[in-house]
């Protein structure tokens, strides 16, 4: 007997620890519960929510292929292997199948289980895919990891110019098991709601919705109607310009290699670029590949620390102090009196997304305007985010705050009044997400104080002067420099 354990990873097509499980015998797949793992890493519960309903789509998928799905609830990753042993005896299982995962703690996680199930004559096996490419196997003519995108998106280019990754078909039903001889009405097959571990949780107004196909319409979509635009529209948040994947990829709905299939369909699997938009769009797919590869090379970053590590001694202003601890408040309620800021604040807490342009704005005004750290605000993101991945959420906000990989120099500080102007000109993304403006027009909606400071509105007036604060924050990054 085959036992595959699905993490994030909730599809049948394109699996590949499924599809080996399956073509080495008959299988059973097994879910792993951690709600207690779940706060330490600060899962967002509409992540959690919209991971259990895609569970629950991806049982029934395997009943139709008569592969039992048990659930299992343990508090914390650590009680897995002592959990994953029981099951694997239960069921007489000779191989383990999972996919790899880049995280530290996930590969402790599954280094302690192999290591246990080995202890007792059981073989694992785990599986590239995730990524398009090996994690550790991306390297420079010095046989060392890539820290600069650019390079890294060359080597990338110069393998799937030979030959794009290859995608698996969903395995075939196998003979029904016989649930008596194992016994698998002792285990858990059924899926709890959130509120099993989040009682207070309310689905937003526009629930996301779960299911493969679902996540292949959206991508149908995005290839057919918008790629082709995708340069001149992914920065507005206000036109539906990007693909909004992030959440299928994330959890595993879609895989990396589908989306890279589809987008060169018409050119046959071949790397030839028709239009920009398929060139832009796959640089982006190799950027979540690149954090990816960074999380697995510099263990570092998921440690609380910064990529570059001369960014250490940046002084950030400390939570002890109550203006600051305000400031950080009325950033993550979205009551800065930025309404740029403000408006992609309350499009997260309402959804569970952000447009990626208003992620970097965001990011950076809190970062750099707020010299806040910027660790404070990645994990406010993760408890808040339904795509929240930590290699992509780390990238992404060690870029905006200059400690990351490519980072902008320190010296770089968006002025959010000016991106706004620039991004969302007749302020229809803040008239949505901040209504208390919408009789604003379209020059002083993005920044309705500054003509008139006595103006009687609704709304708070700027927690910080942006001249001020970005003078602040490059005399910060300076001092910090100064001290290495």
């Amino acid at each position: 007997m085959q036992l595959i354990w699905f993490r994030q990873d909730l599809r049948i097509h394109d699996q590949t620890s499924l599809w080996h499980a399956t073509q080495a015998g008959q299988t059973v797949a097994v879910v792993m519960l951690s709600p207690g793992q779940w706060l330490l890493h600060d899962d967002a519960p509409i992540k959690i929510d919209f991971y259990l309903r895609q569970l629950q789509q991806l049982k029934q998928q395997l009943d139709a292929l008569n592969i039992p799905l048990l659930i299992e609830t343990v508090p914390l990753w650590k009680d897995i292997p002592d959990s994953m042993l029981k099951l694997c005896q239960q069921f007489k299982i000779e191989k383990l199948h999972a996919n790899i995962e880049a995280g530290v703690n996930e590969q402790q996680r599954d280094a302690q289980v192999a290591a246990i199930l080995y202890q007792h004559q059981i073989a694992t096996e785990f599986y590239l895919d995730r990524t398009l490419f090996p994690l550790g196997n991306i390297r420079n003519q010095s046989n060392a990891p890539y820290q600069v995108f650019g390079a890294f998106k060359k080597r990338c280019y110069e393998h799937l110019s030979l030959s794009l990754p290859s995608c698996l078909p969903a395995p075939e039903a196998q003979p029904a098991i016989n649930t008596l001889e194992f016994n698998i009405s002792e285990f858990s097959t059924s899926i709890p709601c959130v509120q099993t571990f989040y009682p207070d949780f309310t689905a937003p107004a526009s629930m996301w919705t779960v299911g493969e196909a679902h996540a292949f319409a959206l991508l149908d979509e995005f290839l057919d109607e918008h790629v082709r635009h995708y340069p001149t529209e992914r920065d507005y948040p206000h036109l539906q310009g990007t693909s909004q994947l992030s959440a299928y990829l994330n959890m595993g709905v879609l895989s990396i290699r589908q989306c890279v299939n589809a987008l060169f369909r018409e050119q046959h699997g071949q790397l030839d670029f028709e239009h920009t938009g398929q060139q832009i769009w796959l640089d982006e797919l190799l950027w979540r590949e690149f954090y990816q590869h960074i999380l697995h090379d510099f263990p570092r970053v998921s440690k609380h620390l910064p990529f570059r590590l001369n960014t250490q001694k940046v002084a950030w202003r400390s939570l002890a102090d109550p203006i600051v601890a305000d400031d950080f408040q009325a950033w993550k309620q979205a009551q800065t009196g930025i309404p740029i800021v403000d408006a992609g604040m309350r499009q997260m807490l309402a959804t569970g997304w952000m447009h990626n342009r208003v992620r970097m704005i965001v990011a950076m005004f809190l970062s750099k305007n707020l010299l806040i750290d910027w660790r404070l605000g990645e994990q406010w993101f993760m408890q808040h985010l339904i795509d929240g991945d930590l290699a992509a959420n780390n990238g992404g906000w060690q870029w905006c705050a200059s400690t990351g990989t490519d980072s902008v120099p320190y010296f770089r500080v968006f002025n959010p009044v000016s991106q706004s102007q620039k991004f969302d000109a007749n302020g229809d993304y803040i008239r949505t997400w901040v209504p208390e403006l919408a009789g604003l027009d379209a020059k002083s909606i993005h920044a309705p104080y500054a003509k008139n400071p006595n103006l009687n509105l609704n709304y708070p007036k700027p927690v910080v002067d942006l001249k001020m604060s970005r003078i602040r924050a490059i005399e910060a990054f300076k001092n910090a420099q100064g001290k290495i």
